[in-house]
């Protein structure tokens, strides 16, 4: 029995990976390596392939006994989504229709998925909880939205069982150093905020500055890619004991502003840097923050690193040991 992780060559993927390893379970990367990276794929078995061929999902199911699933697979980048929704929409939804038609042929029939708290849109209220209207503003929550629908489709008609997983943002880095966050473009605050405390950057830009927040910048909720990937084992979990589908938000409770991520960083890293203030950017709500109340209650998660600087140091220490290994 293996549990078939798509996506897990990525920066949460690896980290999920790496834990089920460590818990005992034999896991099977499925990646394409748009975005993921193969030297992060440490532990398991590694099959490249993409989850538009449903010929390439079949060649896995078929030559492996696929127990459970985890769904990292996806584009995330909220920009592009809004310059190019027929990307986000082919990409995120068609696949996953591609990989639940393999599942539901070869009766595999756990799944745990990754969607987003930009499912919410714009929020009532902070913090955010389950039972809250999702109105998502961009194409790329709308897709992770649609994927929840049809989970709670296939559930209804063919007994797929699935929880889902909507994230704040990811952040932080292995805390052994064996892998990290690698984007190409770099979107993420903490991971640009670090080059402009190494000289990779001129400076670091804050847009809006006049937000109904405490010091005028947005605040988020940072979550440790390692807690992140304890939810999914708790996730897995839960559904190899029969417990009904679900869904959780992947939140601290704690938001951070853009300051406090730029202050975070000086104290770790002991640099200065040019802070520049723009604009605000279109989209940008003030604060997003994750209820956790529901996930603590019904899985028993608990993060281990919610601490902004504990966050940025585990960032910083594998951001310093990547750029070494680029020197060798």
């Amino acid at each position: 029995m293996a549990i078939l992780i798509c996506g897990g060559a990525g920066y949460i993927g690896s980290h999920v990976n790496k834990l089920l390893n460590k818990e005992g379970y034999d896991t099977i990367v499925f990646d394409n390596l748009v975005y993921g990276h193969i030297d992060a794929v440490k532990w398991g078995r590694f099959v490249e392939g993409d989850l538009m061929y449903e010929s390439d999902i079949e060649n896995v199911f078929q030559k492996n006994k696929i127990n459970e699933v985890i769904h990292l697979a996806a584009y995330a980048y909220v920009g592009e989504s809004m310059n190019d929704p027929e990307k986000y929409y082919y990409n995120n939804v068609v696949s996953t229709i591609n990989l639940l038609k393999v599942m539901h042929k070869y009766n595999c029939n756990k799944i745990v998925f990754s969607s987003t708290c930009a499912t919410y849109g714009e929020p009532e209220s902070n913090p955010i909880t389950e039972e809250m209207r999702q109105i998502p503003i961009n194409p790329y929550g709308k897709t992770k939205l649609v994927v929840e629908h049809i989970l709670k489709d296939y559930n209804t008609a063919y007994g797929l069982d699935f929880v889902v997983l909507r994230y704040f943002n990811a952040a932080g880095a292995d805390p052994e150093g064996e892998i990290g966050e690698s984007h190409y473009p770099e979107t993420h605050l903490i991971p640009l905020v670090l080059d402009a405390a190494a000289g990779k950057r001129t400076d670091i830009k804050v847009f809006g500055t006049d937000y109904d927040t405490f010091d005028g910048s947005c605040i988020r909720d940072y979550v440790h890619v390692a807690d992140l990937a304890k939810a999914h084992l708790l996730a897995l979990r839960y559904l190899e004991n029969d417990q009904p589908s679900n869904w959780f938000n992947l939140g601290n409770e704690k938001g951070t502003s853009v300051l406090e991520v730029i202050d975070s960083v000086k104290r770790v890293t002991g640099n200065d840097f040019k802070v520049t203030f723009s604009k605000r950017r279109d989209g940008d709500p003030a604060k997003l923050v994750g209820s956790s109340k529901k996930i603590r209650k019904v899985l028993g998660w608990e993060p281990e690193y919610n601490n902004i600087d504990t966050i940025v140091s585990h960032a910083w220490n594998w951001y310093q040991k990547k750029v070494t290994e680029l020197l060798i």
